[in-house]
């Protein structure tokens, strides 16, 4: 069935008109004033905006770690990020070293096998770099449109990688147009740190945070740019935390690398302070990096505001804090790091960045849908609202105040890192290719409606003839 939604404001990252839009087979085929498409389902959004659907780049759904997996999986996350406005999601393929990198695919396409409500893609893990994985790798990125490659920098150990593995994976995004992403610490000194703290009887949540400061985040943001030049290829920083992290990026771009960062909304709103919480409350807020002192927010909203960072995904990795958090009572390094945020993220950004003045409306629509979709080669099929896009979109009403709060969210974990914060502002409704997923605040989705996305590559300016300047990675 066609539908036109009528009457709202729609906003894209460079535009903002009232008018309406007529949907045809989950593609956008008009847009205007006053349309009249007979048969077609009216969709009153007055009084409210039409933003593109949001796209979460950063979550970590069904997810082993630390002994224990992710409370939430690729139902009960994907309803959530709807609920939240976000329409596509990109989540972690994790791997293991001397395992052919398919394997790891294969299992996330079996978590996410009819339960996904919105659409989704996968980034791969590259732990080691080898004969065995450089064969593989073109094929997988041909085959699977899985165009972008995570190494981390950080747990050592578990899934930290070396320079030289960051080197050859650099190398090979370059000739391949993939987009690689770093957990930037330095995780050898960090090892060190957390032995140093346990050695000395310092074992509560907050040591998770001393023994992570900036500094090792900003030192392996800076190596990990200059191999990156050394390499002439593209990187993406996940997570970014801190104003020394914000400098390397900053200082990168300047020097015209192929550099990019990402923030999460919590680093925006939280500081390290919550991690000092009695009886163990501390270790709902324990994720990597750790929350910062709060001084390093506004250095994010500004490098959010001026370009240095593109993004912010929600790293949403919720573990129950019975259960689960528990497992590091006594011993913070055994504390599963993550939490639960991909929910709330769009509206935080709303509520804390538009209406506060810290970001434009046309920013806010860039950081949580169309920059993503350009980068991770979605775009202009995603993150935007054009003809010949998909039809998805969100009517959020900008003036609907609540209360985050656990009692209400439609996460499975049991707490919500952002208990009691107000916000303004909250999807009213939303559409993946044309079809509703939450409608009037009420799910009707589909689990199992949800598409994987093949993604284009990562297409370099200097490849690219004028005409198609605006589709990819290109900024």
């Amino acid at each position: 069935m066609t539908k036109l939604i009528k009457n709202g404001t729609i906003v894209t990252a460079s535009d903002q008109f009232y008018g309406d839009i007529l949907i045809d087979d989950g593609i956008i085929v008009m847009i205007g004033a006053d349309l009249d498409a007979q048969g077609a389902e009216v969709v009153d959004a007055s009084g409210c905006y039409v933003f593109p659907g949001g796209i979460d780049p950063h979550t970590h759904l069904d997810m082993p770690f630390g002994g224990t997996v992710t409370k939430d999986d690729f139902e009960s996350g994907t309803i959530a990020a709807a609920y939240g406005g976000t329409t596509t999601i990109i989540d972690f393929c994790l791997t293991s070293k001397g395992v052919p990198l398919k394997n790891a695919v294969d299992v996330w396409h079996a978590k996410s096998k009819g339960k996904a409500v919105i659409d989704y893609g996968f980034h791969l893990m590259v732990a080691e770099v080898n004969d065995d994985v450089l064969l593989e790798l073109p094929r997988i990125i041909e085959e699977e449109g899985i165009t972008s490659l995570k190494v981390f920098m950080a747990y050592k150990n578990v899934f930290q990688a070396d320079d030289g593995t960051l080197f050859r994976t650099l190398q090979l995004a370059k000739e391949q147009g993939a987009l690689v992403m770093v957990h930037a610490e330095n995780g050898d000194v960090i090892a060190y740190l957390i032995e140093q703290a346990l050695r000395n009887g310092q074992t509560d949540p907050i040591y998770h945070a001393l023994t992570r400061p900036p500094e090792l985040e900003g030192e392996a943001t800076g190596r990990a740019a200059e191999l990156t030049g050394l390499a002439d290829s593209q990187l993406y920083v996940v997570h970014v935390t801190c104003a020394e992290a914000v400098r390397k990026i900053a200082e990168a771009r300047e020097r015209g690398l192929r550099v990019y960062g990402e923030t999460c909304p919590q680093y925006l709103v939280l500081d390290q302070s919550c991690l000092e919480k009695p009886d163990f409350e501390g270790a709902k807020y324990v994720w990597s990096p750790p929350l910062r002192e709060a001084w390093h927010q506004q250095v994010l909203w500004d490098a959010l505001w001026n370009g240095q960072l593109q993004t912010v995904g929600s790293d949403q990795c919720s573990f129950d804090f019975k259960g689960q958090k528990e497992l590091g009572q006594g011993d913070f390094s055994k504390i599963p790091n993550g939490g639960p945020t991909i929910e709330d993220r769009f509206s935080i950004l709303y509520s804390e960045g538009v209406r506060q003045g810290r970001i434009s409306l046309h920013k806010f629509v860039d950081i949580v849908s169309t920059a993503s979709a350009k980068l991770f080669g979605l775009f202009p099929r995603k993150g935007t609202i054009a003809i010949g896009s998909d039809a998805d979109l969100v009517i959020f009403d900008p003036h609907v105040v609540r209360t985050i709060s656990a009692s209400t969210h439609h996460m499975k974990v049991d707490y919500n890192a952002f208990e009691g914060m107000e916000v303004t502002g909250q999807p009213r409704s939303v559409l993946v290719r044309g079809e509703f997923v939450i409608r009037d605040n009420a799910f009707v989705g589909v689990p199992g409606s949800g598409q994987y996305l093949r993604r284009q590559r990562f297409n370099r300016p200097d490849r690219l003839p004028d005409k198609e300047k605006t589709i990819g990675g290109v900024f």
